[in-house]
């Protein structure tokens, strides 16, 4: 089960108490203040764990927390601090306040990680508070408490080409045809009713991540069609990859309808790289006939295919394996 959305509480761990206690040894009649200091309270850490791929976990347990610090003890024995609590995450988590809505974290890189809540300090034990006029304090500190926050915490799938397309197009198809993935395949609306990721490799050593993003209808960024929990996966993507039947009705709506369902939702979108692919030309009784007509009304670049018979596949790939080169170059001239 994909699951890309989750609240949870944490609270981190109080400080120990310090310790009020005097010196008592054989000969010693007035042993000074020996009480020591508590231990501090675990922190929560959220960290990108590479073996996990949605947010499940979090669906049966919603509170978390970390371990105390140990109380102080006398013969100046402070109190052990306590371990943090590391909560793995998938790659691509955004963490949120959920009171406030303020953005605490965006989680992405390996083994990346994000101190979300802050242990207790522990508390000072009476030997801290001896002066040169109190030889024998008795004042001491209890432990502070550990923070607490109630997190949300959404996945946006990490892609560097994003298939998008309305229901039914061939998306599934195409994705398996490409990767190794195996989603959900069938000859009807809303097959794929979660995102999937398969690695599409160009030759022996280089390859790329494809999201197949389930069916965007009209409406989507209002939530219709689970719009809006599909649409969240398109963000990180770096090509929009526009699969279109090209024997519907009329695929140059289908376009318009999807290029403004993305607008709805996030302008920025728009100013990515962009493909357009016109999947089932093994269906068409006259290609010649209807090919220019489309290719006139579509942005360039244009690309016929057939995700079942892997017609056009081959100058598919090695048109995004381009536009993912030029991307690559002009970020490394961009740092250098």
């Amino acid at each position: 089960m994909f699951i890309d959305y989750a609240t949870i509480r944490v609270r981190a761990g109080s400080g120990g108490s310090g310790c009020c206690s005097f010196r008592r040894e054989k000969n010693v009649p007035r042993g000074g203040p020996d009480g020591g200091h508590g231990g501090d309270g675990g922190d929560i850490v959220l960290h990108v764990d590479p073996s996990k791929r949605t947010l499940i976990d979090f669906r049966y347990r919603h509170l978390y927390r970390a371990d105390n610090g140990g109380h102080g003890q006398g013969k100046d024995m402070h109190g052990k601090n306590a371990a943090s609590l590391l909560i793995g995450v998938p790659s691509g988590t955004v963490v949120r306040d959920a009171d406030t809505g303020e953005p605490l974290g965006d989680l992405v890189a390996p083994e990346q990680t994000l101190v979300i809540a802050r242990g207790g300090h522990g508390g000072r034990g009476n030997a801290a508070f001896t002066t040169s006029t109190n030889r024998a304090p008795r004042r001491w500190e209890p432990g502070q408490d550990g923070e607490e926050r109630h997190l949300e915490l959404e996945l946006k799938l990490l892609a560097d080409v994003g298939l998008i397309g309305q229901p039914n197009a061939g998306k599934s198809t195409l994705l398996s045809r490409l990767s190794d993935a195996r989603p959900k395949i069938g000859d009807y609306p809303f097959t794929t009713l979660e995102p999937n990721l398969g690695i599409v490799r160009i030759g022996d050593y280089e390859s790329f991540v494809l999201a197949d993003i389930p069916g965007l209808i009209e409406g989507a960024h209002t939530g219709k069609g689970l719009g809006i929990r599909f649409l969240r996966h398109i963000e990180r993507t770096r090509i929009l990859l526009f699969l279109l039947d090209i024997n519907t009705p009329d695929p140059v709506h289908d376009f318009n309808v999807l290029v403004e369902e993305l607008h709805q939702f996030n302008p920025e979108l728009l100013h990515r790289p962009t493909v357009v692919a016109l999947n089932k030309v093994d269906l068409l009784d006259d290609p010649v006939a209807i090919l220019p007509m489309l290719l006139e009304h579509l942005p360039a670049p244009v690309l016929p295919l057939s995700a079942v018979t892997g017609q056009g596949i081959p100058a598919l790939l090695q048109h995004l394996a381009h536009i993912l080169f030029e991307i690559d170059r002009k970020n490394s001239t961009e740092e250098s």
